[in-house]
């Protein structure tokens, strides 16, 4: 069975089988958030302990350094600032603004 993003509860398989794997990705979570994390860009050193504890892998990295942040899948949890070296704090949660 093939879930899309238009597919109803019912018609889910039970007891939280995953039916195909990497599907999350179709699904935009950010409007979950209630904070947002913002990266200050001069302070960020790359460390990339963001990355590695980020539970929703939003935090964007080519060429081993952090590029930005997908702010379409991230739910604001703010690991990604709780592990930012306290002498860096590359990163800082802000409320988020909804229009």
């Amino acid at each position: 069975m093939k879930i899309t993003p238009e597919t109803r509860w019912k018609e889910l398989p039970q007891g939280g089988i995953i039916p195909e794997a990497g599907n999350a990705e179709q699904y935009i979570t950010g409007s979950w958030r209630t904070f947002r994390p913002i990266r200050d860009e001069e302070k960020c050193t790359n460390c990339l302990l963001c990355w590695i504890h980020c539970p929703d892998s939003s935090i964007i990295v080519e060429d081993a350094k952090v590029v930005g942040i997908d702010y379409d899948h991230c739910k604001g949890c703010g690991i990604c600032a709780e592990i930012c070296p306290p002498k860096i704090k590359a990163i800082t949660m802000v409320e988020e603004k909804r229009d």
